[in-house]
């Protein structure tokens, strides 16, 4: 999929690489977003991928002396989703974001690609816009700064330049007088595109609106503000009847298209429906329900990342130095492949099943220095000095017993066909060492990335929760 992979230890490499190689490259973070398009053949011409999940502080959210908010490049969906800062003072963009595919995606996935892959339906874009974001492009030449609204220019384009990075996201934090939310409508309750996404963020004068921001995601070829109901809110009360009225405004703003996922007018009346909901929630201060106070995340204990040195390099024939399961590998293939190929193919390790390649169904989990990631959308070189265990690895260590989970499973047959269950099984163990006695809601949230074929959710559910019992014991 490309001939070229490069560990950046620096932002300065990351921009000298650009500078030389223009279009040819592309920088990787998550890669949740990139490798499916490069399977798909959306993005061609692509010689170089960028790697700068080694670059030390990217994945820093901060605030400033101005109380302006920062997210670093590496910000994944999950740690917006648990930052109390973010929480407390962008809770439409915690919302969005744990909205966002399943855990093992949002491990990987980082809200600077949710914004440079510039999908309409995207779901962080739209409280961002609301919060009236801005980004700070960085080249070799120098940096500017981009207001977001100004720097989308049609469906998945944008004003990125090929030797540019985005090097921050940064906005005002919510004040004590400013309220807001994050709806969405999909397919499904969880790993699913927007049908339809708004943001509501409202400003107020004791009970009456000074200002509201609408936006709207997936009705239109970008984000988009619902200019005419932001005007007509300014000044008024949330009654129903202003409420009625600000929904039928927003419906007018949205221009959606017939696709796969839905109608045009399911779209506008999904647009006018979800606006008195948000609208009522904030009236009512019930826009945090349905969120968890504590997200799953199947992050698992933090582990120091080991560094590389300057200029690491992969093309065809380079070794790769990695750790499975607690035994040194070396592979002099593969570089151009997935982790889960790689797994499978060079290191044989077939526990780790290939369901969709999409990231849609879990089979592929495995622990990426620590934390579960679906294979299929890592980038093979990033195993290059990480430490990786899979299904094969998951009972302890020189002992003759299986994992709890494992034991479960048998004992209260979960395992059915038994394609899904290596997945299964490697998010309930990192669920189980992130808490220990989840919730049958926890459990429920922790599996929401991998799919049975088999419809058998109902034993899997129990045997988690007879895992957590064994754990004890």
């Amino acid at each position: 999929m490309w001939n070229e992979y490069i560990s950046a230890v620096s932002i300065n490499e990351v921009l000298q690489i650009l500078t030389k190689k223009g279009s040819q490259a592309r920088i990787v973070a998550g890669a949740t977003d990139l490798i499916l398009e490069l399977e798909r053949g959306a993005r061609s011409g692509i010689e170089t991928m960028i790697d700068i999940t080694r670059i030390p502080g990217l994945d820093r959210i901060s605030r400033d002396e101005d109380g302006i908010i920062h997210l670093g490049p590496l910000v994944t969906h999950n740690q917006v989703a648990t930052s109390k800062l973010l929480r407390e003072q962008a809770y439409p963009l915690a919302r969005a974001s744990w909205e966002v595919g399943a855990p093992q995606i949002r491990n990987r996935a980082t809200v600077a690609g949710n914004l440079i892959t510039a999908s309409p339906a995207n779901d962080t874009i739209t409280p961002l816009m609301a919060l009236d974001a801005w980004v700070m492009l960085k080249s070799a030449s120098g940096e500017r700064k981009v207001k977001l609204q100004d720097f989308y220019i049609g469906v998945r384009k944008t004003v990125l330049q090929p030797d540019e990075m985005l090097v921050d996201i940064a906005f005002q934090g919510l004040s004590s007088n400013q309220r807001g939310t994050f709806v969405k409508i999909a397919l499904r309750r969880a790993q699913a595109i927007s049908i339809v996404n708004l943001s509501v963020i409202l400003t107020m004068d004791g009970t009456s609106v000074a200002q509201a921001s609408i936006t709207l995601g997936a009705v239109a070829p970008t984000i988009i503000h619902a200019h005419a109901a932001e005007a007509y809110l300014a000044g008024k009360n949330l009654t129903d009847e202003v409420i009625t009225r600000t929904a039928e405004l927003t419906r007018e703003a949205a221009t959606p298209i017939d696709d796969i996922r839905g109608s045009a007018d399911y779209r506008r009346e999904m647009v006018r429906v979800f606006t008195v909901r948000a609208l009522k929630s904030l009236l009512t201060g019930d826009e945090l329900a349905g969120m968890p106070a504590e997200p799953v995340t199947l992050m698992g204990k933090p582990q120091t990342i080991k560094n590389i040195q300057p200029g690491t390099r992969h093309v065809d024939g380079s070794l790769i130095q990695t750790r499975i399961n607690g035994k040194d590998y070396t592979f002099n293939s593969g570089s151009e492949k997935t982790l889960l190929r790689l797994l499978r193919e060079e290191a044989g390790l077939i526990g780790t099943k290939e369901g969709c390649a999409e990231g849609e169904c879990g089979a592929c989990t495995v622990f990426l220095d620590g934390t579960a990631v679906m294979a299929c959308m890592v980038p093979a070189p990033r195993a290059h000095n990480a430490e990786i265990v899979t299904v094969e690895g998951l009972a302890p260590s020189g002992s003759e017993h299986l994992h709890p989970v494992q034991e479960a499973f048998i004992q209260d047959g979960a395992v059915q066909c038994g394609y899904c269950s290596p997945g299964f099984l490697m998010s309930a163990a990192k669920l189980l060492e992130e808490k220990p006695q989840p919730t049958k809601n926890q459990i429920e949230e922790a599996i929401t990335g991998n799919l049975c074929r088999c419809t058998g959710y109902y034993k899997i559910v129990q045997a988690i929760e007879t895992a957590s019992q064994l754990q004890e014991s």
